[in-house]
């Protein structure tokens, strides 16, 4: 007897029908895949599982039994617990009472934070996380350690099914591997877990089965090992994806576009210097909080540099700590890695997202053309495939891989010269990574220049020129990408030696 399972599950949004039918059957101590497209249905069935939506149609059996939970409090409290793909903590609270929110030890009626404090530290032991007080402020945590504290939480609940929705997104590969040896014991223990991931190498390392969703309709299901990757993609976005890295032809020999000189903003940014030819894509490597994303919020104006000079076309900006609407007027467009909270205004339609940085492109004599803008937004969501109502929709009410298209949008919008890219392919599927790549090479042939910043090296090595590594602050030189392997890229990640590679 399965611990749980769905059938013909519905879910609707006004007119727009995310669920239209899913079976689903879970294993005791198996780790069942889900994997679709962005805009497949995916969060939503495990917001439903959760107890934080109610399904229109169908049934959810646990046990054996009928299982209608009211609300979330009422599914973990039935051994049901989710991980969110966008984080869901309090940060004005502790990491401990994150942890244990809803749960919490007390004594005589009041929190005991020696209780909290001391369970919370034993959990973030069995996560390999020692250096995490149990004191410290959630918000004060970067966002890699705050999605280790929603792992911990869901940990906490000592749960017999734990949902995980893209539990690695912000993750580095040492936590990962944290992650996955915690969900090996959690299985061996007979949890269940349902994950969803973009990243098919993760399933298979993981997972026993898969459900794939496709317009919210499981469309197929079975044992991964029997089953190939081209036939998970090809059911995944309805045709087959002949190649995931577009072809690309020799970039010209030219002058840089994009010049940096001994930039510095300690102490996360040490030293770092490049050039960017027009058509290059420049790749930066390195583990998360070694520097990168420091160094591209200093290059678009958003954080103050010590020390440093930019040339852009040549010239040199009278001020390296110039405002990002000075970058913009430079000709820089920037891709924040946090587009829930910098990268995108949610709570504004797509059309005013995606014209933001160019409103001039729809206006006239100071005023903004709402037909022109609507006509300019539903262009670029057409050519990036952005799953929408309209250019009116708000952006809130889209799936995160699509808020990411839209952030992509923006700086198709923009026009800009020189492109900042941090992390561009976080939380996009399969099928829309292909058309995210396709993009940006279309870019570069135009005489882009793009600063690529990934923690993914096989797109590091199938898209950019030149890679260079970030290490403890430092930006090392470049190598032609056929002149390095991603073990040396690592290693020298990891170990911050100028001749690693």
């Amino acid at each position: 007897m399965p611990v749980l399972e769905l059938r013909e599950i519905e879910k609707s949004f006004g007119t727009t029908r995310a669920l239209r039918g899913v079976n689903l059957r879970l294993e005791r101590g198996e780790v069942h895949a889900i994997i679709g497209e962005n805009g497949a249905g995916k969060s939503t069935l495990m917001k439903t599982i959760a107890g934080a939506l109610p399904p229109d149609a169908g049934t959810i059996t646990l046990r054996g039994k009928p299982f209608s939970p009211s609300n979330t409090l009422h599914a973990r409290r039935q051994g049901i617990t989710l991980i969110h793909q966008e984080l869901s903590l309090a940060p004005h609270l502790s990491v401990a009472e994150n942890i244990f929110m809803g749960i919490e030890p007390s004594r005589y009626g009041w929190l005991d934070r020696t209780a909290i404090n001391a369970k919370s530290r034993a959990v973030l032991e069995s996560f390999g996380n020692t250096d995490i007080r149990p004191e410290a402020k959630v918000g004060s945590l970067s966002t890699a350690t705050q999605q280790i504290v929603e792992i911990c939480r869901a940990i906490s609940a000592e749960a017999e099914i734990v949902l995980m929705d893209e539990p690695t997104s912000s993750l580095q590969r040492g936590d990962v591997e944290h992650l996955f040896g915690l969900i090996r014991k959690l299985k061996k223990d007979g949890v269940s877990i349902i994950y969803i991931s973009h990243f098919l190498e993760e399933v298979r390392e993981i997972a026993d089965s898969f459900t794939i969703l496709r317009d919210g309709l499981s469309v197929l299901t079975g044992r991964l090992a029997d089953v190939t990757d081209n036939v998970i993609v090809s059911q995944m976005v309805g045709r087959e994806i002949s190649e995931m890295f577009p072809k690309r032809l020799p970039v010209p020999s030219s002058e840089p576009i994009f010049e940096v000189e001994q930039l510095s903003a300690p102490p996360e940014l040490m030293q770092a210097s490049f050039s960017v030819r027009p058509g290059e894509i420049f790749g930066i490597a390195g583990l998360m909080g070694a520097g990168r994303t420091k160094m591209a919020r200093v290059l678009f104006g958003l954080d103050d540099a010590h020390t440093g000079k930019l040339r852009i076309r040549g010239r040199i900006p009278l001020d390296i700590n110039s405002s990002p609407t000075r970058r913009i007027h430079d000709g820089v467009g920037y891709l924040s890695e946090d587009r829930k909270n910098e990268g995108l205004a949610v709570n504004l339609s797509l059309a005013d997202n995606i014209t933001a940085t160019r409103f001039s492109a729809c206006s006239q004599y100071g005023w903004l053309d709402r037909r022109k803008q609507a006509s300019m937004a539903a262009a670029r969501m057409d050519e990036l495939g952005v799953r929408a109502d309209s250019p009116e929709q708000r952006v809130v009410s889209l799936s995160g891989g699509n808020q990411q298209k839209v952030a992509i949008a923006r700086l198709l919008h923009q026009d800009a010269d020189v492109l900042l890219l941090d992390e561009p392919t976080r939380g996009i599927d399969i099928g829309s990574k292909a058309k995210i790549y396709e993009t940006i090479a279309a870019l570069a042939q135009e005489g882009k220049a793009i600063v690529m910043i990934s923690s993914y090296l096989p797109e590091l090595f199938g898209m950019c020129d030149r890679i260079a590594v970030m290490s403890r602050g430092v930006l090392l030189p470049a190598k032609p990408v056929t002149e390095c392997t991603p073990e040396e890229v690592m290693q020298a990640a990891i170990g911050y030696s100028l001749n690693a590679i």
